[in-house]
C-alpha cells in the first residue's frame, strides 16, 4: 500500500516542460520581458526574463556572461535549470529590478520597434543598467557573473554561446541538422575576421551564413497600373543581391509559386520585396513594396540545429495589427526536419495589393 501511495504521488508531480509551461503561462511572463510582443517562447536563464525571438538575438549579442538564452520549446530542461529560473521570479519582478528607475524620455520597445532602438534599449537595461539603483544598498548584485550564467545552463546541451565583437555569431561544431551550413561559416569566423582587419583587399568580402529559398506565392487584388489590368512582377533584395520573378502578363490576382534562392550574409538585413508593372516602351510602374525581418527565421533555425525536437511544432507567431503590414498572422513552423516561415503581406506606399510568400532557411551544402 505504501509503495502504490509513492507512485501515485509521484504521477502527481509535474515535469520540467510542464513547469516550464506554467512559468510560461504566468501574467507577467506571457508578454516579452523588453518589447511586450504576446507569448515569448524564449529565456534568458541567467537573468531569468522571457523574451521573444527578437529580442533574444539582442540577448545573445550580450554574451552569456550577461545573459543566456534558451528555448522553452526546442531546449531540453532539467529540475535544476527550472528550479534556478523559478527562483529568479519572472517578468514582473525582475523588470521592478531592472527597469526601476525608467527615465520618461526613454521609449521602451514595442513588438514592431527596429533592431536598433531594440538594441539600444537592452543593453542600456542589462549590460549598462542605467536603468537600476546603484547605491550601497543596490539590487545590482543580481548581474549574472560568468559563474552563475554557466551553472545554471551547464546541464542543457542545447544552450548557446553566441557573442558579437562586429560578427553575428561563433558557434561550436554540433551533430549535422539543418543548420550544418550556419555551423560551417560560424567555425571559419575567428580566423577570418582577424585576417581581415588585416588586409585592405578583404574589405569588400561579405561572410555568408546560409541560404533562404522565398517562395513567391501569389498576388491578390494588386494595383492597376495598364487601363484595365497589370503585368506584376517581383524584386527580392537582400543587402547587394536581387532577384526576380517572370512577368504575368494581365493578371492583377497573379499566381508565380517561384521559388528563389539568396544568400544570407553575415549582418543579417531586412528582405525588401519590390511589385513593378512590366512596360515595354517605358519605365515599369510601381506597384508596391514591402520590408520583411528574416531574423527571427535564421535564429530558429540555428535553436532547431541544436535541439533534438523531431515532430512538426509551431515555434513562434507574429500577430497581424495595425502597427504592421500582417493581413493575416505570420507563423514559423518546424515541419518534416524544415523551418519555414509563411507570410501574407499588405504592400506598402500603393492603393492596395496584398502578397502572399513562403519562407525557409536552406543549409549552405544543399
Amino acid at each position: 500500500m505504501s509503495s502504490q501511495s509513492e507512485n501515485s504521488d509521484m504521477k502527481d508531480v509535474p515535469g520540467p516542460h510542464k513547469r516550464i509551461s506554467n512559468l510560461m503561462h504566468q501574467a507577467g511572463n506571457r508578454f516579452c520581458a523588453d518589447c511586450g510582443t504576446p507569448e515569448p517562447k524564449w529565456v534568458s536563464s541567467s537573468l531569468g526574463v522571457f523574451i521573444c525571438i527578437k529580442c533574444s538575438g539582442i540577448h545573445r549579442s550580450l554574451g552569456v556572461h550577461i545573459s543566456k538564452v534558451a528555448s522553452l520549446k526546442l531546449d531540453e530542461w532539467s529540475e535544476e535549470q527550472v528550479d534556478a529560473l523559478e527562483k529568479l521570479g519572472g517578468n514582473t519582478l525582475l523588470n521592478k529590478k531592472y527597469e526601476a528607475f525608467l527615465p520618461s524620455n526613454i521609449k521602451k520597445p514595442k513588438p514592431h520597434t527596429s533592431i536598433e532602438d531594440r538594441s539600444d534599449f537592452i543593453r542600456k537595461k542589462y549590460e549598462q543598467l542605467q536603468f537600476m539603483e546603484c547605491d550601497d544598498n543596490s539590487a545590482c548584485a543580481i548581474v549574472p557573473t560568468r559563474g552563475r550564467s554557466l551553472s545554471l545552463a551547464q546541464s542543457s546541451s542545447s544552450c548557446y554561446t553566441f557573442h558579437m565583437e562586429n560578427k553575428k555569431y561563433d558557434k561550436a561544431p554540433t551533430k549535422h541538422r539543418i543548420g550544418n551550413a550556419f555551423r560551417n561559416s560560424w567555425t571559419r569566423k575567428d580566423s577570418e575576421h582577424k585576417s581581415s582587419k588585416k588586409s585592405s583587399s578583404l574589405a569588400g568580402m561579405v561572410e555568408f551564413v546560409g541560404l533562404i529559398k522565398v517562395n513567391v506565392v501569389k498576388g491578390t487584388h494588386l494595383a492597376v497600373r495598364d487601363v484595365m489590368t497589370s503585368d506584376p512582377y517581383v524584386i527580392l533584395s537582400l543587402g547587394h543581391q536581387s532577384v526576380k520573378t517572370r512577368v504575368i502578363k494581365n493578371n492583377l490576382n497573379p499566381v508565380w509559386n517561384e521559388s528563389l534562392m539568396l544568400s544570407i550574409p553575415e549582418n543579417i538585413p531586412p528582405l525588401k520585396v519590390l511589385v513593378y508593372d512590366k512596360d515595354t516602351f517605358s519605365t515599369d510602374d510601381f506597384m508596391g513594396e514591402a520590408e520583411i525581418d528574416i531574423q527571427p527565421l535564421v535564429l530558429a533555425a540555428i535553436a532547431y540545429e541544436k535541439s533534438t525536437v523531431n515532430e512538426s511544432m509551431q515555434l513562434e507567431k507574429f500577430v497581424a495589427s495595425r502597427d504592421n503590414s500582417l493581413v493575416r498572422d505570420g507563423v514559423i513552423s518546424l515541419d518534416e526536419g524544415r523551418i519555414k516561415q509563411e507570410i501574407s503581406v499588405r504592400l506598402q506606399n500603393v492603393e492596395r495589393g496584398v502578397l502572399e510568400i513562403e519562407l525557409e532557411c536552406v543549409p549552405l551544402t544543399q
